[in-house]
This record gives C-alpha cells, sequence and structure tokens, in this order.
C-alpha cells in the first residue's frame, strides 16, 4: 500500500519518457496526455481517502528507511496538494489542445508537461530538503523548456531572467543545506524537528530559518523577491502561464508551510513575526499591481501575489484557525488563478489584445465567458459562499485570536482591492459597446471554455461543500500544529 505514495511521481515521469517516442504523432500524444492525467486524478484522490483512513503514509526507496534513506511522505498536506495539481493539469491540458499549437506541440510541450507535474509532486511528498532541492530543479529545468518554446522574443528575453534568479536561489539552496546538515548532520525534516530542539544554539537556527525563508520566498515571489515573477510569467503562452501561475509559486509557499511548522518554530517571536511583515508588504505590493495595470493578464499575475502575501500570513499567525484557512485558500487560489488566466486567454483571443481599452462588448456575443469569469472573479474576492471565502474567513479568525490586528485590516482591504481588479476586467471587458467585430465562433471558444467552467465548478463546489472538505483539512492541521504526529510517522517511533 505505501508504494502508493510514490505513483504521483512515477506516473508522469513513465508518460513523459513514453511521450518522447512520438514527438511528431500530436494526435497521440494528446491521447496519451489525456489519459495519464486522468489516470493522476485517479491515483491522488485515491491516496487522499488512504491518508485520511490510514494516516500519514510513508515510503522508504531502496528499503532504506529514515532518517538514511530517502522517504516519500504522503500526509494530508501533501496529499491534497497533489490532488489539486492534477485536477488543474487535467484541465490545462484539456486547454492546450486547441491553443498551445502544433509547433509547440511537436516540440516536446507535452512530455515536458508530464516533466514539470514530476517535479511539483515530488516537492510535495519528499521528506527530507536534498530531493525537496532535486524536485525544485526538476521541476524548474521543465519550466525553463516551457518558457522558451515558440521562442518569441519577449519569451527569450524573460527566460534570461527567470534562468538567472532561479539560478542563484538553488545556489543559495543548497549553502543553505550544508549548512544545516553541518550543524544537524540530518537532511531529514522529521530527524531535523527533533534534533533542533536538542540544539541549544537558537540564534543559528533563527539565521538558518531566515536562510531557507529567503529560499522559499525567491520560489513563492514573495517581498522583496517578486521582481522576477510579472515579467516571466507575462512571456509564455496561456496554458504555460495558467500552469506556472496555479503552481509554481505554490510550490514555494508548501516549503515554506512545511519547514516553518516542522522546522523552524521555537523562536516565533522572531521567524513568524518576521514572516508576517513580509506577507503584509508582499499583500500591499499585489494589491498596487493589480489595480494599476490596463493588461489583464498582469492583473491575474499580480493577484498570484496578494494570494501569496495572504496564505504567508495564516502561516505566519501558527494557530489552528489561521492555518485552516491558509490550507482552504492555497487550495481556491490553484484551482482559480489556473481559471482566471485560461479565462483571460480566451479574451485574448477573440479580441487579439491583451489591454482592457481595445475589448468591450463580449458578454453579447460570448456571454457563457462573460459569466464564467464573473463567479470566478468573485471567487477570487472571497465573496460568499464561494471557495476564497471560508479560508480568508478562518485566516482572519486566527489573526484575531494572535491579535494581529495589522495583518486582518491589510487582508480585509486587499478583498476589496482584488474585487475591484477583477470587476475592472468584467466591466471593461464584457460590457459596453464592442471594439472590434469579433470573428471568432462560438464552437472554437466553447472548446477552450470547458476546461476553465471545469475548474470554477470544482472551485464552487469546493465552497460550498467546505463542512465537508473540513475534516480533511483538520487532518492536514493537526499534523502542522502537532509535529511529532509526523515524526512519529516518518521515524516509525
Amino acid at each position: 500500500m505505501n508504494n502508493l505514495t510514490f505513483m504521483p511521481v512515477l506516473w508522469p515521469l513513465f508518460t513523459g519518457i513514453l511521450l518522447i517516442f512520438f514527438a511528431k504523432k500530436i494526435m497521440l500524444q494528446r491521447g496519451i496526455s489525456l489519459f495519464s492525467s486522468l489516470i493522476g486524478i485517479v491515483i491522488s484522490l485515491y491516496l487522499v481517502v488512504t491518508v485520511h483512513s490510514q494516516g500519514i503514509l510513508t515510503l522508504g526507496v531502496g528499503s532504506w528507511e529514515a532518517p538514511f534513506g530517502i522517504v516519500i511522505v504522503a500526509d494530508m498536506l501533501s496529499s491534497l496538494l497533489v490532488l489539486t495539481t492534477n485536477i488543474i493539469g487535467l484541465a490545462i491540458l484539456l486547454y492546450s489542445f486547441y491553443s498551445i499549437g502544433e509547433e509547440r506541440e511537436r516540440h516536446y510541450y507535452y512530455p515536458v508537461f508530464q516533466f514539470l507535474l514530476i517535479g511539483v509532486n515530488g516537492a510535495f511528498l519528499t521528506g527530507d530538503l536534498f530531493n525537496l532541492f532535486v524536485f525544485f530543479e526538476v521541476m524548474l529545468m521543465a519550466s525553463y523548456v516551457l518558457l522558451v518554446l515558440g521562442g518569441t522574443k519577449i519569451q527569450l528575453r524573460e527566460s534570461l531572467k527567470y534562468i538567472i534568479v532561479n539560478v542563484l536561489s538553488s545556489s543559495f539552496f543548497v549553502i543553505m543545506v550544508a549548512y544545516l546538515y553541518s550543524v544537524l548532520g540530518t537532511l531529514n525534516m522529521a530527524d531535523i524537528s527533533q534534533r533542533i530542539t536538542e540544539v541549544n544554539q537558537p540564534g543559528i537556527i533563527s539565521v538558518i530559518a531566515i536562510g531557507f525563508l529567503i529560499v522559499f520566498g525567491l520560489k513563492g515571489a514573495i517581498f522583496p523577491l517578486f521582481q522576477w515573477l510579472p515579467g516571466s510569467y507575462y512571456a509564455p503562452p496561456i496554458p504555460v502561464m495558467a500552469l506556472f501561475g496555479a503552481l509554481l509559486t505554490k510550490v514555494g509557499i508548501y516549503s515554506i508551510f512545511r519547514t516553518y511548522t516542522l522546522m523552524f518554530y521555537h523562536d516565533q517571536d522572531f521567524t513568524h513575526t518576521f514572516l508576517a511583515i513580509l506577507a503584509i508588504l508582499t499583500i500591499i505590493i499585489g494589491v498596487i499591481g493589480a489595480i494599476a495595470y490596463w493588461d489583464v493578464k498582469k492583473i491575474i499575475i499580480y493577484n498570484i501575489i496578494i494570494a501569496v502575501g495572504v496564505i504567508i500570513f495564516g502561516i505566519s499567525v501558527m494557530n489552528e484557525h489561521a492555518l485552516s484557512g491558509s490550507i482552504l485558500y492555497i487550495i481556491h487560489d490553484m484551482l482559480i488563478k489556473a481559471a482566471l488566466f485560461l479565462l483571460v486567454g480566451i479574451m485574448i483571443k477573440i479580441s487579439g489584445s491583451d489591454d482592457l481599452r481595445d475589448m468591450g462588448g463580449l458578454i453579447k456575443q460570448y456571454p457563457a465567458v462573460a459569466w464564467t469569469f464573473f463567479i470566478a472573479a468573485i471567487s477570487l474576492a472571497g465573496i460568499p459562499p464561494f471557495s476564497g471565502f471560508a479560508g480568508k474567513l478562518l485566516i482572519l479568525q486566527g489573526a484575531a485570536e494572535k491579535g494581529a490586528y495589522l495583518g486582518m485590516a491589510v487582508v480585509l482591504i486587499s478583498s476589496l482591492m482584488v474585487l475591484y481588479s477583477v470587476m475592472k476586467i468584467f466591466m471593461n471587458g464584457f460590457w459596453g459597446t464592442p471594439k472590434a467585430d469579433y470573428a471568432l465562433t462560438n464552437g472554437k471558444v466553447n472548446k477552450m471554455l470547458v476546461p476553465a467552467v471545469l475548474l470554477v465548478i470544482i472551485s464552487v463546489l469546493f465552497g460550498i461543500g467546505t463542512e465537508s472538505v473540513y475534516p480533511y483539512i483538520t487532518q492536514a492541521v493537526d499534523s502542522l500544529m502537532n509535529p511529532e504526529i509526523y515524526n512519529k510517522a516518518v521515524l516509525k517511533e
């Protein structure tokens, strides 16, 4: 049964290798990719159900047990994120069939798509820091290829910045891993959690904690390490943009989730207060960008930064309600950001421009796109009963319990600004007088709309059914608030 824990990594690996041999056969690639994505969802759903009934699952690769071997760990947090990743992967894959273009499809788009899923799923499931680094690199190498695939001028320019930032980040990651190993003599996260309590060097541990925050903050686009994101995420085609926006920053956030609840929680007055300050500044910067631009892609990109800040703020509060809210919110944001990128992609495809001032009146010819966008928009803003509401409410409740009133005020104001930014798209893009004759037929639009509708429906059900989902969230929070649960499962104590 524990072999199941590695399947979300092995299955896309097998698929990606298989697809390489059929690089020129586009329809076969699509069919294999679609089948693989459906199986991936089944595997990850079964993993969630199994973890819920049996508890944390672990697998020692090569029969080497923790803390000496490579350990794959599926707790409820990682299992839920793997399931969400595979659902988003399926939706973006379906959208790609009608939008990515045959040229990119012939140049290994689908194999690289699978390799990116390997990195994301592996990062969620690994139980040690070195293999977290390895899966980060797998994810990043795939993202480099996806970013430059097509070879447009803006892609090549932004890919250079993206690669430089991530090479520096990865180098610093290795340095911090080596430093931590020199202090504790282990890289297994459960073993680190136990040994940190035995090391009477709080100053060094706090320095290491901030070092890892810099590493993961670069991946997750926390203030002031976010500057690379708006340009890099703007450059690739819409399916790749949706994949990046929904998944890549969330791997950085997950890493903060894991390390700041399992390892670096002994000096919260310093580490978590610092985290809260960065979260608030991240939200403010995201809000400024989201309301300043008329470019639909830039507006959604800066909303990524706002969501990163909200989730990180919940982690910094570090109580049951706030962590529950952060988990709900990260799942919500992954789903709804992917949907919004796909929807603005349809708007751009119809109008031929990404500037709102060149759009208008789309609702008359494409009402289904308009109302799908409207539902996604109010969900993003956290309007009840949609999926963004419950997570944000729990974060605010946790903040009130902690007395973090400044953070509460910033999160509340940001919700209004998020609503303003997405309603600006809705009002200027869909209402008013059409600025041109929109020639794209509803038949073509509807094919692209289906995956976005799928994500929005799942998000709506997630919001309405929060009470049914909450036992799974509670189980995830239990292992975050009580590291000994995770430690005992991994170290077999």
